[in-house]
């Protein structure tokens, strides 16, 4: 290693043997859906007009992207732009995690693809995300990263957003790429 991270390797004492194997802790159980007046305050606080609010699905926002600090400032099919706090969304070397970047992308991207469906193409149907991936081109230690959402192509089956994270400064830390695909109605 650089010298930048070493990881102190020592051989566990005999007194220090691994406990006996116990039972998996059983999974914590789905977040429950907020109620109306709720859903509608969580929206209102992560920036979200009010003429989106009956596209935004049953939780509103997303728990997720609630708890990384997830703020929108520009929602449309043709542009989403929203912000998140590098503080409290690092990885163990004090970055932003490459994780936080894809979280922020696929929210934009997802979200610009279900607008488009329901704005656009005035349907109703499901959007899911097929492909995501992302190239990090530089870090970020601190501050607020903003990321814009613009479309490649929104088509009748298939949508591809690239979605581009910027410092402060206006440096761009990552581009990600995301394609959805508008699933036909189920009978």
């Amino acid at each position: 290693m650089d010298g930048d991270f070493i990881a102190a390797r020592t051989a566990p004492a005999a007194d220090d043997a691994p406990a006996p194997e116990s039972a998996p802790a059983p999974a914590p159980a789905p977040t429950p859906l907020p109620e109306e007046d709720e859903r509608l305050a969580l929206m209102r606080a992560a920036g979200v007009p009010e003429e989106l609010f009956a596209h935004m699905g049953p939780h509103g926002v997303s728990p997720l992207a609630r708890t990384m600090g997830l703020r929108f400032v520009e929602m449309s099919p043709e542009r989403m732009v929203a912000t998140l706090p590098v503080a409290g969304n690092e990885q163990n070397m004090g970055l932003l995690h490459g994780g936080a970047h894809m979280v922020l992308a696929e929210t934009l991207g997802s979200i610009a693809a279900i607008l488009h469906v329901r704005l656009d193409l005035q349907q109703q149907n499901a959007v899911v995300g097929t492909e995501l991936n992302a190239t990090h081109h530089r870090a970020a230690t601190a501050g607020m990263v903003t990321a814009t959402c613009t479309p490649i192509s929104r088509g009748r089956t298939l949508t591809s957003h690239e979605i581009v994270m910027r410092d402060e400064r206006g440096r761009r830390l990552s581009t990600a790429r995301m394609t959805n695909m508008i699933l036909a109605p189920r009978d």
